[in-house]
């Protein structure tokens, strides 16, 4: 049965947005690329409409949002209303607010028992150094919670280091997570894509000298990587633990076994298919219709 699906997205050129809306029509579906920053909601007893480009929406099925982090509150509200409209979104206004809130990622992750390094966050705690030493003591990786493409993520080698950087933070109220470093990823980290509760696609990154952050601009090289099955089942719950259909992980390797980094909500496709090769977007688009048609 064509679907009618809407992708919220406010770049039609961005890579995962098109291969969405490429495979979708390929597939005999009808589709809209909607701008969400331009969607008016309207809230009266008549029930939940939202009006876009001149002409109010409706006979939606399904909505795969593309959601950026400096837009996640108005982002948030659109999906809520296309949920309120009775349409079926891969990601719920929940599950996207949840991930997008690292503190609250860590919290869920924690309820269900997943592994991640040990995190500690207080309200502008003065005793710093019992804050290290809770996060297993330096070097630490300090964290905003309200950065965006790793911005605001700092390693701190050692103790004095460490206190100035969180001192810093407090002294500006700036609310920050204080993270285990894990020496023995050496930089390196596991990207794995989860749709309707099965691993579709995973690649491992390299950085240059090691960097902590394997999310930056200065890793080296990805590649394709056979999974274990313990990392399968860790990025498995952890979407699951978040609610989202589907769910970029981000794992890392730990004498304890696979770690959880960060669960994202709105993962990009583009280097994910050129490494692996793999059709992911037509995964996401078959995930839709099974969803919607049972």
């Amino acid at each position: 049965m064509p679907l009618k699906i809407a992708i919220l997205s406010t770049d039609t050129s961005i890579y995962t947005t098109k291969r969405l809306e490429e495979v979708a029509l390929k597939k005999g579906h009808s589709v809209s690329v909607i701008n969400h920053l331009k969607c008016n909601i309207e809230v009266d007893n008549e029930g939940p409409k939202l009006y876009y480009n001149g002409q109010y929406l409706d006979g939606f099925q399904a909505v795969i949002p593309r959601i950026g982090a400096s837009v996640t509150f108005y982002g948030t509200a659109v999906v809520r209303q296309f949920e309120m409209m009775k349409v079926f979104s891969i990601a719920d206004s929940r599950a996207i607010v949840h991930a997008r809130d690292k503190l609250r990622c860590c919290q869920l992750l924690s309820k269900f028992e997943i592994g991640q390094p040990k995190t500690v966050f207080t309200n502008y705690s003065k005793n710093v150094e019992h804050v290290v030493q809770s996060a297993g003591g330096t070097p630490v990786v300090l964290k905003l919670l309200q950065e965006s493409k790793r911005i605001g993520v700092v390693l701190a080698e050692d103790k004095a280091a460490a206190e100035s950087v969180l001192e810093a933070f407090n002294g500006v109220k700036a609310r920050v997570i204080v993270q285990e470093y894990i020496p023995e990823a050496k930089g390196t980290d596991v990207r794995v894509l989860v749709v309707g509760g099965e691993v579709v696609a995973a690649m491992k990154r390299f950085t240059k000298n090691r960097d902590f952050q394997s999310n930056t601009a200065k890793r080296k090289k990805s590649q394709p990587v056979n999974l274990s099955e313990a990392e399968k089942d860790v990025a498995i719950r952890a979407a699951k633990a978040l609610k989202l259909g589907v769910a970029g992980v981000h794992l890392i390797q730990s004498k304890r076994g696979p770690l959880v980094l960060e669960v994202n909500s709105s993962p990009s496709l583009k280097e994910l298919e050129s490494v692996t090769k793999l059709d992911i977007a037509s995964k996401i688009i078959e995930y839709i219709e099974k969803e919607v048609q049972e």
